[in-house]
Parts: structure tokens; sequence; C-alpha cells
């Protein structure tokens, strides 16, 4: 594969914000002289996590509702990085705020970005196991629902079409080889 120039910024402006969002008008110049200008929502840096638990041989599964959608969605334990927090920390805490429960062993199974073309998006997934209590006070407006899956039903999940969300199903994936490899 050949190694590309990157396009040239030529300027970056706010176009919208709101109180969680700021859109930005990027203008480009490519290599073949081409300017374009995309839109993106501004870049934070930040990274976040999302998180396998495994409890007695069950996946936890959490159901919240997604404004997106504007349903009830049924997925993983996740959240931000925190400043000055590692991803490992990050997920440690998101699972004892979420699930009530602490995990001596994370394993890490890789990064992935979310809507690359339009936003930075960068999250680590990870596995928990050897799951302890421990419940930290958590940001949701409400309760989460815990939902517990036989691993022997993973297969399941992948196929259901209320089961959608794209990280969600990509981590389930990654799951599904680490237990086969293991």
């Amino acid at each position: 594969m050949t190694e590309r120039t990157l396009p040239t910024i030529l300027k970056v402006e706010t176009v919208a914000k709101s109180r969680i969002f700021e859109v930005q008008a990027v203008d480009l110049r490519f290599s073949n002289g081409e300017e374009r200008t995309f839109e993106r929502l501004t870049p934070q840096r930040g990274s976040s996590v999302l998180i396998l638990p495994i409890h007695q041989n069950e996946l936890i599964l959490i159901k919240e509702y997604a404004v997106g959608s504007e349903r009830y969605e049924l997925g993983f334990p996740k959240g931000i990085v925190d400043a000055g927090e590692s991803p490992e920390v990050a997920a440690n805490r998101e699972l004892q705020e979420e699930i009530g429960f602490g995990a001596k062993k994370l394993h890490f199974l890789r990064s992935l970005y979310s809507s690359p073309s339009h936003m930075y998006g960068l999250m680590h997934v990870f596995i928990a196991q050897d799951l302890y209590p421990s419940q930290l006070e958590g940001d949701e407006p409400e309760p989460l629902e815990i939902v517990r899956l036989p691993l022997s039903e993973i297969d399941r999940l992948l196929a259901d079409p209320n089961f959608a969300e794209s990280r969600y199903l990509s981590a389930l994936f990654m799951l599904r080889e680490f237990l086969c490899s293991h």
C-alpha cells in the first residue's frame, strides 16, 4: 500500500455549538490540488472504554435509554476516560458505577474508532473477569437494568436484530474469538 500525503488544513471554524457538541467546518486542500470543506464534531482527543464483563459463565449487559434511537438499548458498560486516568482504571471505574462489580482481571482486546470520518471517537475494548462486588456512584439519570446472558448464547445475541449497535457487535465478535482461542 502506498503512503499518501495528508491533506493540508487551510482553515478550521466552529459552525455550531450546543451544550455537548461543537461542529467544525474544516477547509482542506488535497495533494492533487482539490479543495473541499468537511464537517466534524470537534475532536476532544479523549477516549472511552467499553467493557465485556464475565461473571459465573455469564456475560453481564446493561439496558439503558439511548436518545439517538429513542429507545432502551441493550449493551455493555462504557464511558469516558477521565483526565489523568488510564483506560484500565476507567474500565474498572465504569464497571463499578454501572453494574456494581470491580474486576481483578482486565484483558485488553483492541481499540476501535467510531465514525472516524466525522469525529475522533477512540474506544478501548476490554474483557473483565474475576469480578467482585463493588459499587461506585455513577452519573446515569436512572438505574440501569442488568441483563445476564449465558456465554453459550453469544451467537443468539449476535443474530438478534434488536442488538444492533456497531461497537457492541464488534466487541461481541471479538469476545467470541477470544473465548474460542482460550
